[in-house]
């Protein structure tokens, strides 16, 4: 028999996480492809993020039939949050002022660049990068390195770079959250044996 889960976070409903999504806008508008495997993880902060602001969408898939009318926002300059040789450091002053479209692969890396080959007009985006990052406070998760965010804190901080006057931390409350539920389900003792 499977848990009862509140059908907006798909959280466990004992564990709802509702109460703390806020509903924030943004100059910013984010589109959060996210690869299947990742929908029913129990840390899905894509979700999260997409739930708490106002201007982001949640798209979930391989390949993306509708991308291109996605991408064709009227007076947004796509881009997209994947490094690469030609990626450039994300800034909150670009010549044009025009919004960004925020294009977010959701996956693990070798997930996020399948979705890349699969799908050539998100490929063919210019690539943007995050600088000065904070340290990720995924406490549960073994980082490729320091700089590794989950997909909620790259949103966080690529919000702040593009608007430094709003400040977006309400997203990280039911992130905050997620990880100490699921620090307290395991145990002090399970965590610091496997995470510390």
């Amino acid at each position: 028999m499977s848990r009862a889960r509140c059908e907006r976070c798909l959280r466990p409903s004992d564990h709802c996480l509702c109460a703390l999504i806020p509903a924030l806008g943004s100059r910013t508008r984010v589109l959060i492809l996210q690869h299947p495997s990742e929908v029913n993880h129990a840390l899905n902060t894509a979700r999260l993020a997409a739930l708490g602001l106002t201007n982001a969408e949640l798209q979930v898939g391989e390949v993306f039939e509708d991308l291109a009318q996605w991408l064709s926002q009227p007076g947004y300059q796509a881009c997209l949050l994947f490094p690469g040789e030609e990626a450039v450091s994300l800034k909150a002053n670009r010549v044009d002022d025009a919004p960004v479209l925020l294009v977010v692969p959701d996956g693990t890396w070798r997930k996020a660049r399948k979705l890349l080959h699969l799908n050539p007009l998100l490929a063919a985006l210019p690539r943007v990068v995050l600088t000065n990052a904070p340290a990720s406070r995924y406490r549960l998760r073994k980082a490729p390195g320091p700089e590794a965010l989950s997909t909620l804190e790259a949103i966080v901080h690529a919000l702040h770079t593009l608007e430094p006057k709003t400040s977006f931390d309400g997203l990280l409350r039911p992130f905050d959250a997620l990880i100490d539920g699921q620090i307290a389900a395991m145990g002090e003792e399970t965590f610091r044996r496997n995470h510390s």
